[in-house]
């Protein structure tokens, strides 16, 4: 049983280029948008659910048609619900641009939202019995309050050894007031997990002008069992403790848009950590480099099919074994 908590965010993602004015009207029209339900846990949790997998979601939901798509989704996509926390706050909204190759910028709306409001007894009441993989990661894990509440709960698991650990911070610059602490939360988090997947861009912004293979190896030395890089296109990076880092090639694709790639990589980890068998970090650290290397691969291609469409729209577990042949 895979449990991911985090927030919920819905997307405006625009519907279609811009318009270009008539002859008769030199103002460009207005952009439009089409509302996806998101946020690194959501699109995680969806992606796991479609691989296959039993996944419980963690998030307070806020009220209103944005709550009821939130939740709706995460349940049509076979995500239990019994984790789901009705909250009074509002629901967290991303306003996405896109850039010519598909990657999104994003302007946030999330003063008082739900998902930062997270307290250590919410957490524990609603705490899955049985799970084996945790993932925490993005803008509840180091937006305060709820941020302390859910690295004590890391703690906790970590401890426990129940379960793995896997973090991704998913850095959002534009939500950071103070960098300083959001670098230390992340490291916090990131040493006390047993995985950590990070992009390019959140390493590039967490350590200035460091090298990835660096990046990689040194951060599987401060704690983790599994360092992941990812790169978009290029090669990404898997770090382990003894200082192996393998690199891996993503499948090409054509690109509609890369939201929810990198959440759809981490589900498809998940999945073939619970397909080989691989949950506790004794078995992870045992893991052939080959084994490994597969998993990884695998996970790349459920995010490259996750890119081939638009919004965050992972594959199922039936495309993805299409994919394969």
């Amino acid at each position: 049983m895979i449990t991911v908590c985090g927030e919920l965010v819905i997307d405006l993602i625009p519907t279609a280029p811009a318009t270009p004015p008539s002859d008769e009207d030199s103002t460009p029209p207005p952009p439009q948008y089409a509302a996806f339900p998101g946020g690194n846990a959501l699109n995680v949790a969806v992606a796991a659910a479609r691989l296959g997998n039993v996944v419980h979601l963690m998030s307070r939901v806020g009220p209103g048609p944005f709550g009821a798509q939130l939740r709706s989704h995460a349940v049509r996509n076979g995500v239990a619900p019994d984790a789901l926390l009705p909250a009074g706050e509002p629901v967290s909204l991303a306003v996405v641009e896109l850039s010519p190759s598909g990657s999104p910028g994003y302007s946030f709306h999330t003063v008082g939202a739900a998902d930062w409001q997270w307290t250590i007894d919410e957490l524990d009441r609603l705490w899955p019995a049985g799970t084996r993989i945790l993932h925490v990661g993005s803008i509840s894990s180091w937006t305060p309050p709820g941020s302390a509440h859910i690295a004590e709960l890391v703690r906790r698991v970590r401890h426990d050894g129940t379960a793995l650990v896997s973090f991704d911070p998913n850095v959002r610059p534009g939500l950071v007031d103070d960098a300083d602490a959001v670098r230390g939360r992340v490291a916090e988090l990131r040493r006390a997990a047993d995985i950590v997947k990070v992009s390019a861009e959140d390493a590039a912004w967490l350590e200035p002008g460091a090298d990835l293979d660096d990046v990689a190896a040194r951060w599987a030395a401060e704690g983790p069992a599994l360092v992941v890089v990812t790169d978009g296109h290029l090669p990404l990076r898997a770090a382990r403790p003894d200082g192996t880092v393998l690199q891996r090639q993503p499948p090409a694709v054509t690109v509609v848009d890369t939201v929810g790639a990198g959440d759809t990589f981490a589900a498809g980890l998940f999945s073939g950590l619970v397909r080989t068998g691989t949950l506790d970090r004794a078995a992870l650290l045992a893991l052939a480099d080959g084994d490994l290397a597969a998993l990884l691969d695998d996970a790349a291609l459920a995010a490259a099919l996750a890119c081939s469409r638009a919004g965050a729209n992972p594959p199922t577990l039936a495309e993805l074994e299409a994919a394969r042949s």
